[in-house]
């Protein structure tokens, strides 16, 4: 776990008129907006009998619990017992604890560490999610792997001739050119040309009859993020990622697709059957996974210059995960 770092937990738009509930590394966190618009989240179990604040509601600018009706500021803090006769006192104790959150590019951000450290740390800077000329869906995929592993598949440029034949992998020539890497603190991404397959479906009536080398780039933002950029002869196709870890065991991942060709929505169909079939090619072989969590130890794998990607996301890892998590 990266604790003093922002989580991308949600979309921004999935945050409306009601508080919404996320789990991230077993913990529950109620999410909601307050009368003046701006995100509050708090841990999502109410401290007199454990209820779901996430199932109340929102009145008089604080969430209400469906339970007994006890009103929690933003701050935490219950300001309201309906119970209570006029004049009693709220006992101290009656708090929940609070999380920085953001939202920025679309994503709903959570800070689970220190919170006087929050301000301090800088949002990551997301330029492709920012180009209003692409065409947006977004949508998401549940799986049961830990999300470093899902990661990491995001990463690995070696497997799409075998998992992804037919798509856009291409068995014939699964070789993998010299990695270009740029380094940055928190993130690393590598540009290679890629042979594809002959475009299918839609994409064939915008593509040449004989494809050309694919330029493509991937990346990962740390703590949870990957992206895939792909230049096809036609536009541009680039997926963000959020991988969000509700447990060692299980994660959601939350996808942007952005294309800029076929821009209509009558294409939106094509586009997340074409995403949704890559997570569902990949699922089976990455749930199979052991150790299912990512060794820590450099020593732990084998690597050959296909996996120099996945070398930088270890080594970053490393600098900055807790040990204990």
């Amino acid at each position: 776990m990266f604790e003093n770092l922002w989580y991308a937990v949600e979309f921004n738009t999935a945050i409306i008129d009601r508080p919404q509930l996320i789990t991230i590394f077993d913990r529950q966190v109620t999410i909601y907006r307050d009368e003046q618009n701006k995100l509050q989240a708090l841990s999502n179990t109410c401290p007199h009998r454990g209820a779901s604040l996430a199932n109340g509601t929102i009145r008089d600018n604080c969430i209400v619990c469906p339970y007994h009706g006890w009103h929690f500021q933003g701050d935490g803090n219950c300001v309201k017992i309906p119970a209570n006769a006029p004049g009693m006192v709220i006992p101290r104790q009656a708090a929940v604890k609070t999380y920085p959150v953001k939202e920025k590019d679309g994503w709903v951000w959570l800070f689970l560490g220190d919170q006087d450290r929050a301000e301090n740390i800088l949002l990551p800077e997301l330029p492709q999610i920012q180009n209003d000329q692409m065409r947006m869906i977004q949508g998401e995929f549940h799986w049961q792997v830990n999300y470093e592993r899902a990661m990491d598949n995001g990463l690995d440029f070696a497997h799409a001739p075998f998992v992804h034949a037919g798509a856009f992998g291409n068995p014939d020539q699964p070789e993998v050119a010299p990695l270009k890497i740029e380094l940055q603190t928190m993130a690393a991404s590598a540009t290679v040309l890629l042979s594809p397959n002959p475009p299918k479906g839609l994409w064939k009536f915008l593509a040449k009859k004989e494809p050309a080398l694919v330029k493509t780039r991937t990346g990962f933002v740390l703590p949870n993020l990957t992206f895939l950029e792909v230049n096809l002869p036609f536009g541009t196709l680039v997926i963000w990622t959020a991988h969000v870890p509700i447990d060692q065991h299980t994660t959601i991942s939350k996808w942007m697709n952005f294309r800029s060709f076929f821009t209509g929505k009558w294409a939106d169909g094509d586009a997340r059957k074409r995403t949704i079939k890559i997570f569902e090619q990949d699922q089976p072989i990455v749930e199979a996974q052991y150790p299912q969590q990512l060794p820590l130890e450099s020593d732990a794998e084998i690597f050959v210059a296909a996996d120099l990607l996945q070398v930088k996301y270890r080594e970053l890892r490393r600098k900055f995960h807790r040990p204990d998590h």
